[in-house]
């Protein structure tokens, strides 16, 4: 039997990335402090890579940017590469995930990743969360589950917030290079249920010599009502930032000594966005079933300027259609920035029943759903600028996104020691783009059915055996989908035809694992797993958006360990590792040692593609007032092209925090980041730019530093 872990007694922390195991040949046992919440026991977990996290773990972890509370998924990675509103870039399983492309997240039940978005596909910007309300982080690795489709195939996060909170607060914070941030935040019973709000102020211009001047507002109002047999919410959210963008920069023009590592080459990067929701649903016992329903409405935008590639196109200016052009660029400044401009409104929702039933002696566990949404994307535009200023319009297009799905999944329980899940998914795509390239106008529809089966054996001596197969899939851009030839644009003033992107690309994953406790006081799970796609979206250094390329295979590794040494004292430790190659060889490079015949160098690594990963973290919280966090972060050297022979180095980042609790209502703390001071890079890339007074285009690395060590305050008074 497993029962979910929530909160120990008082003065002392529990996390529970997984699971408690009680039973097996080794009798009872006893569980020490733990309390059951809920109304009945968790389900089993059908895989070694299934977690549950609650805000006991990391509500002392020093955060830079709200998106790092998904490095409580093992082997995940979060960081950045421009300024601090654009979303996060995220690395798991081998995947340079982009800004959330292959790994589906959800809050509160709305989606988060941004199908067809001006940015790039799968586009997940979790900058609006406020992490002190964030109650729970589910995980779920690989295409397994039935009820995740789309941008789902490396893995799914479903984080919800907290229907009350033990009392209001207000939380100051101050820190170096500008740091401010403010948080108040509540609950109170009205009329049978809780009313829950909070909001939250920052500002940060960051380190670097062009201030980031990122402000932030965020609000949530959440009203939620529950007994015995089920409940309901209505939630309302709100998010609105803006900021300046120190882009990733060139290694040369670093080593010239042109800018610091904390410049910039085109100093007026910048963007805006913003995000509102309406959202709802319902958990209601019906019959001897449970039927959950939800519904969600949002308003979203985005203006982002960004430039890669600095002087590249100045050639090309003269070549564009010149009734087509506002203005003529200035030479002497950077001529490539692009503005990516999204809005649109997103509807949705999803229903489900699921009923426990037992035939010839076996016990079943059955659930059905529907899924629909719908984005209509008005207008997703590209346009060349400078300074911020369009002179010229490459694509201004309206997105037109339905999806629909059906899935049945079914819990089986064959003996005590053997049991299964069954899943079957449908998914139904509809495509409709009216384009500013009559040629790239059009409609098209898809559809794909994903069958899915887990195999979990044991409890035995505490230890259980997962083995997980399944197909999950992720769409492509619609405007791909659609397109039959590629627009004009200072990178490329002669068009050619292009040949239309398959709307949906399947993905093939095996898992097989182990999870234990048979070590006192001691959680570990270990999984090997095989993912294959049939077409891998990756990011194009010169547009900022994804591409779609050719086929690919992951293997890999990953480990987890969870400990209890002492009472007040929690450890957890993770290490990933994954081998990513495309199935064939690609071309790449130019003629040279070790060249084909037809004067191509052929390679097979997936360029950004993360091998290695450690996380190694300890939470103190004693019963006197004190507690703290450690958290040590590796992120292995990445290859940077197809051929392996440019590569990234490994990034080490070590935060820590610690506090007091000086009386009943007042809390204190100190925070730092990035303790050894590492001058590591958060990401890189490999590819072609052009610095002022150079002739042609030059490869090279461009990287996003880390940011130096730093310290902040942080105040908060419950009342």
């Amino acid at each position: 039997m497993i029962l979910p872990c929530r909160r120990i007694l008082t003065a002392t922390l529990v996390a529970c990335p997984a699971a408690v195991w009680a039973g097996g040949s080794a009798g009872p046992v006893e569980l020490q402090g733990v309390t059951v919440i809920g109304q009945a026991a968790a389900q089993d977990p059908d895989s070694a890579t299934i977690g549950t996290v609650y805000s006991e773990q990391f509500q002392y972890r020093p955060l830079t940017r709200p998106g790092e509370l998904m490095e409580v998924v093992p082997g995940l990675i979060v960081t950045q590469h421009s300024g601090e509103g654009k979303a996060n870039q995220y690395f798991l399983r081998g995947f340079n995930l982009d800004h959330g492309t292959d790994f589906a997240t959800f809050v509160d039940g709305m989606p988060v990743n941004l199908p067809s978005h001006a940015h790039g596909q799968g586009y997940s910007d979790l900058n609006f969360m406020i992490p002190e309300l964030v109650d729970s982080i589910q995980y779920r690795k690989g295409p397994y589950y039935a009820q995740y489709g789309d941008f789902s195939a490396a893995g799914a996060a479903d984080i919800r917030y907290k229907d009350r909170l033990d009392a209001p607060f207000l939380q100051a914070t101050g820190g170096e290079y500008g740091y401010g941030r403010l948080v108040a935040a509540g609950s109170y019973p009205v009329g049978g249920g809780v009313l829950l709000y909070g909001v939250e102020g920052l500002h940060y211009d960051g380190p670097f010599v062009l201030n980031d001047n990122f402000n932030k507002g965020s609000g949530v109002l959440r009203y939620s009502h529950g007994g015995d047999s089920g409940g309901y919410y209505a939630e309302l959210m709100a998010y609105q930032a803006h900021w300046d963008s120190s882009d990733q920069i060139p290694q040369r023009a670093v080593s010239q000594g042109l800018i610091s590592e904390f410049g910039c080459i085109d100093c007026t990067d910048a963007g805006s966005t913003y995000r509102y929701s309406l959202s709802g649903g319902i958990d209601q016992q019906w019959g001897v079933g449970t039927l959950r329903a939800s519904a969600y409405a949002i308003r979203y935008h985005l203006n982002l300027y960004s430039d890669f590639t600095y002087y590249a196109n100045a050639a090309n200016l003269a070549l564009l259609p010149q009734d087509r052009v506002a203005f003529q660029p200035d030479p002497s400044r950077p001529t490539d920035q692009f503005e990516q401009f999204d809005t649109r409104n997103i509807y949705g929702g999803q229903l489900s029943y699921r009923l426990p039933i037992a035939v010839g002696g076996l016990r079943f566990e059955g659930e059905a759903g529907l899924q629909t949404r719908y984005d209509h994307v008005d207008p997703s535009g590209l346009y060349a600028t400078q300074s911020r200023d369009r002179f010229f319009t490459v694509v201004q297009d309206r997105v037109g996104e339905w999806s629909g799905a059906t899935y049945v999944q079914t819990d089986v329980k064959f003996a005590e020691w053997a049991r299964a899940q069954f899943g079957l998914r449908y998914d139904r795509y509809r495509f409709d783009v009216d384009a500013n390239l009559a040629g790239n106008s059009g409609t098209a529809e898809a559809s794909i059915t994903s069958p899915k089966l887990s195999l979990v054996l044991g409890p035995f001596y505490r230890t259980e055996l997962f083995l997980n197969v399944g197909k999950g899939f992720h769409s492509n851009d619609a405007r791909g989908v659609t397109e039959t030839q590629t627009p004009t644009s200072p990178g490329n003033p002669a068009p050619s035809s292009a040949t239309p992107a398959s709307p949906l690309a399947a993905a093939r994953g095996l898992d097989a694992g182990v999870r234990t406790n048979v070590l006192p006081h001691v959680q570990f799970s270990a999984s090997f797993f095989v993912l294959d796609l049939d077409s891998e979206l990756t990011l194009d250094g010169d547009s900022g958006t994804t591409g779609i390329g050719a086929a690919t295979r992951r293997e890999g590794v990953e480990t987890s360990l969870f400990w209890r040494p002492l009472q007040h004292l929690v450890i957890d430790a993770d290490y990933a590792y994954t081998h990513a190659r495309f199935r064939e060889p690609l071309q790449v490079g130019s003629p040279g040692p070790g060249e084909s015949q037809d004067g191509s160098v052929l390679g097979k690594r997936i360029a950004e593609a993360p091998t290695s990963v450690i996380a190694l973290g300890a939470t103190y919280q004693s019963g006197h007032g004190w507690d703290g966090a450690l958290r040590l972060r590796y992120f292995g050297p990445r290859p940077l092209n197809e051929d392996g022979s440019i590569s990234s180095h490994a990034t080490k980042l070590l935060n820590a925090s610690v506090g007091y609790r000086f009386t009943p209502h007042l809390h204190v703390s100190l925070e730092g980041t990035n303790l050894l001071d590492s001058r590591d890079h958060d990401v890189d890339y490999y590819y072609a730019s052009q610095l002022k007074g150079e002739a042609v285009p030059v490869n090279d690395v461009h990287f996003h530093p880390v940011e130096p060590i730093a310290g902040r305050v942080v105040v908060t008074y419950a009342y």
